[in-house]
């Protein structure tokens, strides 16, 4: 058995959840796609896979898989809420363009290192964190810079 599945049977068992083949289903698409795959998309992928799959399923199932820390829900501040994979996949943060869309993975130590210590500093103790920069994206910058020539 995958990790991944051992890791969400015994979340479903410590919640005294049903264990059931839906969500072991979605699991098993969400683990195929890389990147940050909206509700509507994985609905999809599910669908063609396990057709009698619904919607409402794999957003539980979603929701689910954040509580065990198997993926991150990510809001790229245009209302539609994303799913990355957390589970064996390294921490980044990102930059986000508020003109496209476009994001950019950020992988950086040493913002990392400034976290734990600021954390530190305030006597805080960190589980989590996100850090989102919105702005505008190099592309979309040429493409201001062209039109106001």
């Amino acid at each position: 058995m995958r990790k991944e599945f051992q890791i969400l049977d015994d979340f479903i068992r410590q919640k005294a959840l049903r264990r059931t083949p839906q969500r072991e289903n979605v699991l098993d698409v969400f683990i195929r796609v890389e990147g940050h795959v909206s509700l509507d998309e994985l609905s999809r992928f599910v669908k063609k896979k396990y057709p009698k799959i619904g919607y409402t399923t794999v957003y539980r199932t979603m929701r689910l898989l954040a509580e065990t820390g198997l993926c991150n829900e990510v809001d790229f501040g245009h209302g539609v809420l994303r799913y990355e994979h957390k589970y064996n996949h390294s921490h980044h943060d990102h930059l986000v363009c508020k003109k496209c869309g476009r994001y950019i993975e950020v992988f950086d130590p040493q913002i990392e290192k400034m976290q734990d210590k600021l954390a530190a500093k305030c006597g805080f103790k960190p589980d989590s964190h996100r850090l989102q920069i919105f702005g505008v994206c190099s592309k979309c910058q040429a493409r201001y810079n062209k039109k106001s020539k």
